[in-house]
């Protein structure tokens, strides 16, 4: 059996890799120094298109524009920071750049309260470092550390969720592209193509705010929300189509109409207005984002597949409506409950049979 069958997530260049082949195969512009495609097949591997007899499909679906600006910060000097509200796929986005350039998006920092200066540098195996002392066997490497040894791109995520401090560490590896080592007395020296891409969440501002320092060695971009209903509906449709072929939840894919009742409610609830903008609705604490209805559609499957008839029904969509919007805040609970009685009830029988099944989760 394909080792790859019992893998839950593959990465990236292994997830597309025949797309990456083929766009190899018809790539016939300049590469830069380190990359495995042009700028241009780059571009066609996240925003879609053709290579020779292969579709291409799209990675990210929103601006060409931005994926553009994205791709031209990586052929330059300075890293590249997304910004965005939780779920306008900027994980997503590092991941796919990387694995279009250099095949490897595996070279990740996850940003947290516990990250250390030393997991942005490098750090020692202490049982070597008794027995010998400092030595290149006794040093372990950080994902930036072995990026700029090949020239690659180190990825680091959620990097507002780390102390000031550690931050910081960043900002002469990004200045000087080196990193000193005085244990050794030597200084490792960034190959071409060495790049960082940073994400960092909207949410997150005021935790641990970048520091003017910082942000100038950063191209910075910010990824909006999906523009409208039908951008939205096309993500979370693409998107629970690859899920649902991993998972094998033994479902059928949620019907058009199912996908768009919950796009349009999580729309609703994060603007605070009804699609037609004719009445306000109270936004709940919790974050709704695309990924948040991805997730719900996709758990409504494995609700169907499991203990239903195999086709996603309101009572499905019901239970994920629930969990997603109330969260463990009382409030919550009082604005879902004004959103079914003031707005879903009076959309008429289309919606009769979801506000229901809402209606007796949410009693």
């Amino acid at each position: 059996m394909d080792s790859k069958l019992n893998v839950l997530r593959l990465p990236a260049e292994q997830l597309y890799s025949n797309e990456i082949e083929a766009l190899k195969a018809v790539d016939k512009d300049a590469r830069p120094a380190g990359w495995q495609l042009s700028p241009k097949a780059v571009l066609t591997y996240i925003t879609g298109g053709r290579a020779g007899d292969m579709a291409i499909t799209p990675k990210y679906i929103g601006h060409t524009r931005l994926v553009e600006i994205a791709i031209a910060t990586l052929l330059t000097d300075r890293a590249l920071l997304l910004i965005g509200e939780p779920g306008t796929a900027k994980s997503w986005l590092s991941e796919n750049l990387t694995a279009a350039i250099h095949g490897d998006s595996s070279k990740v920092i996850q940003g947290t309260a516990g990250t250390s200066e030393e997991q942005i540098r490098y750090s020692w195996n202490y049982a070597m470092l008794l027995a010998h002392g400092p030595s290149d066997a006794a040093l372990i490497r950080s994902p930036i550390y072995r990026a700029m040894e090949t020239g690659g791109i180190a990825r680091f995520e959620e990097i507002s969720r780390c102390a000031s401090e550690v931050q910081d560490a960043l900002i002469s590896i990004l200045s000087e592209k080196t990193i000193s080592i005085p244990e050794l007395g030597k200084e490792v020296s960034a190959a071409r193509g060495f790049s960082v891409i940073a994400t960092a969440n909207t949410r997150d501002r005021g935790v641990n705010e970048m520091s003017a320092a910082l942000k100038r060695r950063f191209n910075i971009l910010v990824l909006p929300s999906p523009a409208d209903l039908e951008s939205e509906v096309e993500i979370v449709r693409k998107r629970i189509s690859e899920l649902a072929a991993s998972y094998e939840l033994g479902a059928e894919i949620p019907e058009e109409d199912t996908m768009r009742k919950v796009v349009t409610i999580f729309r609703e609830l994060r603007s605070g207005m009804t699609l037609d903008s004719k009445e306000k609705v109270k936004p709940p604490g919790s974050v709704i984002s695309t990924a948040e209805a991805i997730s719900l559609l996709t758990n409504s499957m494995a609700l169907a597949a499991s203990f239903g008839s195999g086709s996603v029904q309101d009572v499905d969509v019901a239970a994920g409506l629930q969990g997603a919007i109330v969260k463990d805040d009382e409030k919550d609970a009082i604005v879902w409950k004004e959103y079914l009685e003031n707005v879903m009830k009076k959309r008429g029988s289309e919606w009769r049979g979801l506000y229901h099944a809402c209606r007796e989760m949410n009693p």
